[in-house]
């Protein structure tokens, strides 16, 4: 869904659904709880299922027929691998049938100004995940929690730079997650050309309409089932 498309599709609960990546992350998550994570997507009509990359093929034998997208995460919560080994982790989740790749960001090498390498990084994801299945989505996760204004504009300008199709908030696993003000600044950063994916923190409907009214175009969150639950 594009962001032009938004502002009337979140106050539906279909519309709502299908900007949510449908999220379970947790390090004690069973076999059992992808498949269910898989079944509640099913139900309420959710853009993905965001999980590891060991439960990518389980995620995608279970949602096997139906619409809802398969979303790995790579070089998560740190985004401090060897980028071979992100990018390794990227080819081997599209493989196994991921078409989302949301790829941490390196921060400290950014913040220590080696952008240059952070973006070379994030091309070797790009590059990696698309030799396999050229449509795969990016989503670059910038920590923003981490970064002062101007470095997130910097951040999404490199992110875009490197082939992404999104910028996105958080990790979820950060001191902080999505706010208001940075789904708006990054927004105006990379344009209605590029999507805004705002995760970490959001467990409400309210929470939810506030950021896809501040220009996210995609929700990551444990609690969409509760969100869309809350819709009269």
């Amino acid at each position: 869904m594009t962001a032009g498309s938004i502002k009337n599709a979140y106050l539906s609960k279909s519309g709502l659904a299908r900007l949510i990546d449908h999220t379970l992350l947790k390090p004690e998550a069973t076999p059992d709880d992808i498949v269910e994570l898989c079944g509640q997507a099913k139900e309420y009509g959710f853009a993905s299922v965001c999980v590891h990359s060991c439960y990518v093929a389980t995620a995608f034998k279970a949602l096997a027929g139906s619409p809802v997208a398969v979303c790995a995460v790579v070089g998560f919560p740190l985004g401090a691998n060897d980028p071979s080994v992100k990018a390794l982790e990227a080819t081997l989740s599209v493989r196994a049938g991921a078409s989302e790749v949301d790829v941490v960001m390196n921060a400290g090498l950014f913040l220590g100004g080696q952008r240059e390498q952070v973006q070379e990084d994030l091309e070797g994801v790009v590059r990696a995940a698309r030799r396999e299945n050229p449509g795969t989505v990016i989503k670059v996760i910038l920590e923003t929690c981490l970064l002062t204004d101007g470095e997130k504009i910097e951040a999404c300008r490199l992110a875009v730079s490197a082939g992404a199709s999104f910028v996105k908030t958080s990790t979820g696993f950060g001191k902080s997650g999505a706010t208001v003000q940075d789904v708006a600044l990054l927004r105006r950063t990379v344009g209605p050309g590029v999507g805004v994916k705002a995760s970490g923190g959001i467990r409400d409907l309210g929470t939810a309409r506030d950021m896809v009214a501040a220009g996210a175009n995609r929700l990551g969150t444990s609690s969409g089932v509760i969100i869309i639950n809350q819709i009269d």
